[in-house]
């Protein structure tokens, strides 16, 4: 079982510009290393979508690797995203399912099926190509280089410790910078990023 320091180390270390798209416990650790013109918190009202965000970003951007930390708490919601996932057809999609076993954010209640349903194998019966499952971190650093470059959708199942993590507000009380405008700032701010000129402004 990895730490989620451990997790995001290492990832940080090797991204250039992968747009990283991050919810519920991994927002905030995610933080430190964020680039808040690339990456996007979908940690709002929506909880299960972050994988569904992170495949429009893909769709939208086929030249660009999309890195998506899900959790397996928001996948449990919305497992036909892995199905679509793969109808889609898009190869730089890369998709890792954090499985703590817990809703973090909530209280830590326990996530159904926690230690016992495996997000590979329902990944592999979905159809994705490239699929991995993680629980320590020399097999996370030994695997990381190929995960990052090998042709998608990739899905990584990893085991990483729960934290006490809770909810999230949009302030400039949080101390990561994606956090610290709206949804909806955020959202431009990324569409300007990745279309290129200056912000559009509303539509």
């Amino acid at each position: 079982m990895l730490t989620k320091d451990q997790l995001l180390a290492p990832l940080a270390a090797r991204r250039t510009d992968q747009t990283v798209v991050t919810t519920m416990s991994m927002v905030r650790p995610w933080g430190p290393w964020c680039d808040p013109s690339l990456d996007l918190a979908s940690a709002d009202s929506a909880m299960g979508h972050a994988a569904d965000v992170a495949l429009g970003l893909a769709m939208a951007q086929p030249s660009r690797r999309v890195v998506c930390l899900n959790g397996d708490g928001s996948m449990l919601m919305s497992l036909g995203t892995l199905a679509t996932i793969v109808e889609a057809g898009v190869t730089n999609l890369v998709l890792f399912v954090v499985a703590n076993d817990v809703y973090e954010l909530t209280g830590c209640q326990a996530v159904p099926g926690g230690g016992r349903l495996s997000f590979a194998d329902l990944a592999r019966a979905a159809g994705f190509p490239r699929v991995y499952r993680i629980h320590d971190p020399e097999a996370y650093e030994a695997s990381l280089d190929e995960i990052l470059l090998v042709e998608g959708p990739v899905l990584v199942e990893v085991s990483v410790q729960p934290g006490t993590e809770g909810p999230i507000s949009r302030s400039a009380a949080e101390t990561a910078a994606y956090l610290k405008t709206s949804l909806f700032d955020a959202c431009r701010t990324l569409r300007a990023s990745l279309i290129g000129g200056p912000d559009p402004g509303p539509t």
